[in-house]
């Protein structure tokens, strides 16, 4: 089944039945940038319509969904087109986008088209109630909190931050340099760089003198710098590592750069991100629910032979609140309103397999963990590890 121009329906490893089939959309980024969660939440969608129309079937529910994704290249123009298209193909529930960027520019146009659920959003100047728009991670606030204690706690007292300029990024360094301050750091926040920007050199160059003159007041192992990226980080990465004072410090990052194929791929940004001992955080999932998270995202890296993280499994857990939804509503999309409050309600009624999938009053994640990604040389490989959690949730 294709729904306009750019949605093409996910292969489902199981036979539909012959009955009414409801569509559920995901609009990701698979090409260009940030394309790890984008493939890997295509995936988590597959898995979930098989899991939803198995229970579907058992329950004798009179539907059954049928999920349908767009690549947006995380551009908020293409995002906008891939929505468009979504709702003139009848779509009622969509899944993305991934970036705060993507999101602002498509929220004006939801109204009362659709149910938008983005799995890793994360600014908060999107926090707005009653809009129609959920999150299903924690909000940056949230997320900075974490980071910035962890960093604070393990002894760096200044901090330099640079940030891709786009809603969600510019949002996380914000939020981790007020968070910091407040801990008693020092914060000096560099200007967030272009969203087109390919060569760092002039970056590097402002980073290193920034980064000298917080030495000179605070000493070596006092600073540390912030980054929150996506795969770009890569050429920035490379631009540093031919700066030895930048790797005389360490280096923390934003969830969009977490568990990036591009960086594993990248010899001399890999070995940069080893050197400098760099972590950064991506909502976390709860050890005691390993059973129910860890058999899902074993079958969507079959798919992706890439570990899905927390914001890939949310899709799971956003695609049985829209099952739940509909069961509650014996598979009527007719009316908004009611399906709007239909899905808060499953939300709080289910748990999912990231955890608890409470809503605030703006339709975002309460509550949430973090888990801390760094990368390790394994033979001639890189793999991202979990080198330490956040027990931060509010």
């Amino acid at each position: 089944m294709v729904i306009g121009v750019n949605l093409q329906s996910c292969k489902s490893s199981k036979k539909e039945d012959p009955i009414p089939t409801i569509p559920i959309g995901g609009i990701f980024s698979l090409t260009e940038n940030w394309t790890t969660l984008g493939e890997n939440s295509v995936y988590a969608m597959q898995v979930a319509q098989d899991d939803i129309n198995t229970y579907l079937a058992f329950k004798n529910a009179p539907f059954r969904i049928q999920s349908a994704v767009a690549n947006t290249q995380l551009n908020p123009n293409e995002a906008k087109k891939s929505f468009d298209a979504a709702v003139k193909g009848g779509i009622k529930f969509l899944i993305g986008p991934q970036s705060s960027a993507e999101l602002s520019a498509v929220m004006p146009l939801v109204g009362s088209k659709a149910l938008l659920i983005s799995q890793s959003s994360t600014a908060g100047s999107l926090a707005i109630e009653g809009d129609g728009v959920f999150r299903f991670c924690p909000p940056d606030h949230i997320e900075g909190n974490a980071i910035a204690n962890t960093i604070y706690n393990n002894g760096i007292k200044a901090l330099v931050t640079v940030a891709r300029n786009d809603d969600g990024n510019t949002g996380l360094q914000t939020a981790t340099g007020t968070a910091f301050t407040a801990l008693g750091g020092h914060i000096d926040a560099m200007t967030p760089y272009g969203t087109s920007v390919t060569n760092f050199t002039s970056i590097v160059a402002t980073l290193k003198s920034k980064v000298e003159a917080a030495k000179t007041t605070y000493g070596d192992d006092k600073v540390g710098v912030y980054l929150a990226s996506f795969d770009e980080a890569v050429a920035l990465f490379k631009a540093a590592a031919n700066e030895p004072v930048l790797k005389t410090v360490k280096w923390f990052g934003g969830d969009g750069i977490v568990l990036s194929a591009a960086l594993l791929a990248d010899t001399q940004a890999a070995d940069f991100a080893i050197a400098t001992s760099f972590y950064a955080p991506t909502f976390g999932l709860p050890q005691s629910l390993n059973t129910k998270w860890a058999p899902v995202a074993a079958r969507i890296k079959r798919l992706s032979n890439v570990d899905p993280d927390a914001f890939a499994l949310a899709v799971y857990d956003i695609m049985w609140t829209i099952a739940y939804t509909l069961e509650a509503t014996n598979g009527d999309v007719s009316n908004m309103e009611t399906l709007r409050t239909k899905f808060v309600e499953q939300a709080h009624a289910h748990e999912g397999i990231t955890g608890d999938i409470t809503l605030d009053d703006a339709g975002d994640r309460q509550s949430g963990i973090f888990d801390y990604w760094a990368i390790k040389k394994d033979g001639n490989t890189y793999k991202w590890y979990v080198s330490g959690t956040s027990s931060s949730t509010n």
